[in-house]
């Protein structure tokens, strides 16, 4: 049995700690040793439901999506279908693995699920994604970052409470949690005041906190706009993500149109992808947006969720993680929906498995300071590399990311009920730079 205090249950057993309980039910893409062909499953304790067995059995025949979505090497088709289609499907599986569902003494049960280790199961890229755009949506990221480029002055550009800003990042170099980034090379100024710059390895790497929500249902034709009520029904599901950005190559280079190679290197996601309708109970209010925005813009629907962020860093040969930061979902001024509106205010098409991004989530300073604890991005921590911190006995002078060191970002909640809901796991480790031999 599962944990008693939740308010559902299920025949898989998992403890109350364990972040997939049956009030989740994530998406992902896995294969195992014993079949390395990559299929899309859900995540349920500590197994993960295969939806291509599932598929080709006899139990799928009161699902209410076809048996085809999901006998294919990505979730793609299902992203695909109409957001009705998911909220049925969903309760589809939620019976289908509850505490009294024929499945429990299936003969066939052994055949559709499989272990979630490391050692047998690999995850992959769970959809294709066709375009990424990030924004720059938590007020307080941009507020540290303005202050440390601008001053208190003119922290904020004059533009950004009225607008989600945001920038077209590059979907080719999305990867899914574990897989390596390389250190990038590019254009740097090589010390204070020089003009003439060197191309030479990326001397200040750093990770961005943020969350990636993947727009699903019917693609958008060129020309046509959604409301945010419209854009709101749209997000197929969430992931933990890290924009790795490259703070000297982007210093040079994002004048006048903003960044480009600094940000296009590398940005990891985590593997499964959770649903909205897991989130319901962790929404919030949305922040106060002053001045009024205009009504292309306007929420009134519109809320956050509440889901606290950590992210830790593990230097090369360290056995454990150091947690850097502790954020929260919550912390964004503009809501995914107003996001995807504003994209598609101008007509451009928006298709299923395009992905959009937070931007970094900070967390509020604490007497007009940055509360470093809730900073998420190095940038804002070592105040742009000026003031060195400790991240553990080993490391007391940390700036900027090194060769080796692994970032892991990770999100869960504890519900009231007992039980927690959380996306995984999003880790990535730097591999040095590559120069051409001399």
């Amino acid at each position: 049995m599962t944990n008693a205090a939740s308010s559902s249950t299920s025949f898989v057993s998992y403890d109350a700690e364990c972040p997939f309980p049956i009030q989740n039910l994530p998406y992902g893409v896995f294969s195992t040793t014993a079949n390395p062909s990559p299929r899309p499953g859900v995540a349920i304790g500590d197994l993960i439901l295969d939806l291509d067995a599932l598929s080709r059995s006899s139990h799928f025949a009161s699902s209410p999506i076809p048996a085809d979505v999901f006998q294919h090497a990505n979730l793609d088709k299902l992203a695909a279908r109409e957001p009705a289609e998911w909220a049925a499907f969903r309760s589809y599986l939620t019976t289908l693995l509850s505490s009294n569902s024929p499945l429990k003494d299936a003969a066939d049960k052994d055949t559709l699920f499989v272990p979630r280790t490391a050692s047998s199961t690999q995850m992959h890229m769970p959809v294709r994604i066709g375009d990424y755009t990030d924004f720059y949506a938590s007020f307080e990221h941009a507020y540290n970052a303005g202050v440390l480029i601008r001053g208190k002055e003119n922290a904020m550009q004059p533009n950004w409470r009225h607008l989600p800003v945001g920038y077209h990042g590059r979907a080719s170099s999305v990867v899914v949690s574990g897989t390596p980034i390389r250190r990038p090379v590019g254009q740097i100024l090589d010390k204070v005041g020089d003009t003439q710059p060197i191309w030479a390895p990326c001397r200040r790497l750093d990770y961005e906190l943020e969350i990636g929500f993947i727009y699903g249902g019917a693609a958008t034709k060129l020309g046509e706009r959604l409301t945010p009520t419209e854009a709101r029904e749209h997000i197929f599901g969430l992931v933990l993500m890290n924009d790795w950005s490259a703070r000297d190559i982007q210093t040079w280079e994002y004048v006048p149109l903003g960044p480009f190679l600094s940000k296009n290197f590398g940005t990891t996601i985590s593997p499964w992808i959770v649903q909205p309708a897991a989130l319901d109970p962790f929404k919030t209010a949305k922040y106060v947006q002053e001045p009024a925005v205009l009504p292309y813009l306007q929420d009134d629907e519109g809320f956050g969720f509440d889901v606290p962020l950590t992210l830790a860093v593990r230097p090369e040969n360290a056995k454990e993680y150091s947690r850097i930061a502790t954020s929260n979902m919550k912390h964004s001024y503009w809501t995914y929906a107003q996001m995807i509106a504003h994209h598609s205010s101008t007509g451009a098409p928006i298709n299923p498995s395009d992905m959009m991004g937070s931007g970094t989530l900070s967390g509020p300073g604490v007497d007009g300071n940055p509360n470093d604890d809730a900073l998420g991005s190095l940038l804002e921590r070592s105040r742009l590399g000026r003031q060195p911190f400790e991240l553990n006995a080993d490391r007391k002078d940390m700036t900027w990311l090194r060769d080796g060191d692994s970032i892991k970002i990770e999100g869960v909640v504890k519900t009231k009920d007992g039980y927690s809901i959380g996306f995984g796991e999003c880790e990535g480790t730097v591999l040095p730079a590559v120069l051409p031999a001399a």
